[in-house]
C-alpha cells in the first residue's frame, strides 16, 4: 500500500497530532419527515476508523471539527446499541444515500485512488470498495473513531483502506495526492462561508481531479420552520451561495442529486477542478 501511495504522489509524512474527539450538532429532522431527515444526516456522515498511520496532520482539528466529532461519536454509540436501523426512515436513508454515492462516483469517472475525509466509522467504505481496483484512504480527526471503524468491516475490505489521523482543514497529504475526495459528513455541518471556503481550498489542493460533497441547502418546498439558534438546527445555505463558493475555490459543478428532490435539504454534489 505504501509503495502504491508513493507512486501516486502520496503525502509527506507529518508528525502525529494529539488525539482528539470530533464535535458539530447533528441537525434535527424537519416537520413530518423528521425521522427520515434525522437518519439521513446521521447516516450521511461515516464515523469510525482504527489504525494509527504515518499520514497525520501536524495541526489540531478546528473547533468546528471537534464539535462535529463529539456529536457524531455520541450518535454512533447510540446506533451501535441498536440491532438494526430503528425504522423504515433509517433503512430508506441508508439505501438512498448509498445510491447517491454510487451515482456520484460514476459521474466522477470511477476514481481509482480516493480519500474519504472525516470518514468516521467508514459507513461508505463498502460502497467505495465496490470498484475492485479502487484504493481508499480515510482520514478522521478522531483516532478513537478510526480505531472503532476496524470493528465494522470485513478484513477483505479493510486491507484496501489506509486510515490516518488528520484534520480536514489541513490534510496530511501532498498536493494532487488523490484522484477524488469524498466528504459525506463534515461539510454539511459547516455553517460559515469562510469555513466552507477553507475546506474547499484544502480539497482543491489535495485532489487532482474531483470532489464529492454532501451538503444541506434550502429546499424548494419549505416544509419546516426556519432554523434558529434555539432550535438546535443548523442554518441552511442557498444553492446560489454554495455554488458561488465552489467557483471561488476553483471548482465547477459536474452533477448534483437530492435526497428527496424539492423536499429534503440534503444534496450530493460532484465537483471538478478547473484549470
Amino acid at each position: 500500500m505504501e509503495s502504491f501511495l508513493e507512486g501516486q504522489g502520496g503525502g509527506a509524512l507529518l508528525a502525529p497530532a494529539a488525539g482528539q474527539a470530533r464535535q458539530v450538532p447533528v441537525p434535527e429532522g424537519d416537520a413530518g419527515f423528521r425521522p427520515f431527515f434525522h437518519e439521513w444526516h446521521v447516516n450521511l456522515w461515516p464515523l469510525d476508523s482504527k489504525k494509527s498511520s504515518p499520514f497525520m496532520s501536524s495541526h489540531p482539528p478546528p473547533s468546528i471539527e471537534l464539535e462535529f466529532a463529539r456529536r457524531y461519536d455520541q450518535e454512533h454509540a447510540r446506533v451501535c446499541r441498536e440491532p438494526r436501523p430503528a425504522g423504515i426512515g433509517a433503512r430508506l436513508a441508508v439505501w438512498r444515500t448509498a445510491r447517491l454515492v454510487r451515482h456520484a462516483l460514476k459521474e466522477a469517472g470511477e476514481p481509482g485512488l480516493i480519500l474519504d475525509v472525516a470518514c468516521g466509522a467508514g459507513r461508505y467504505w463498502p460502497v467505495l470498495g465496490e470498484h475492485g481496483n479502487r484504493v481508499i484512504l480515510a482520514a478522521d480527526p478522531s483516532q478513537d473513531m478510526l480505531n472503532h471503524a476496524q470493528t465494522h468491516h470485513p478484513a477483505s475490505l479493510l486491507k484496501r483502506v489506509k486510515t490516518f489521523h488528520s484534520s480536514a482543514f489541513n490534510i496530511g497529504l501532498s498536493a494532487n495526492a488523490v484522484d477524488c475526495i469524498i466528504c459525506m459528513q463534515l461539510f454539511a455541518h459547516v455553517t460559515r462561508g469562510e469555513d466552507r471556503l477553507a475546506l474547499l481550498r484544502e480539497f482543491y489542493r489535495v485532489s487532482r481531479d474531483t470532489v464529492i460533497l454532501a451538503t444541506r441547502i434550502e429546499p424548494l418546498l419549505q416544509i419546516a420552520r426556519p432554523a434558529s439558534a434555539s432550535s438546535g438546527m443548523l442554518p441552511l445555505a442557498s444553492k446560489v451561495q454554495l455554488e458561488a463558493e465552489f467557483r471561488e475555490a476553483g471548482f465547477e459543478v459536474l452533477d448534483h442529486r437530492d435526497l428527496l428532490p424539492g423536499w429534503a435539504p440534503s444534496r450530493v454534489y460532484v465537483l471538478r477542478k478547473q484549470g
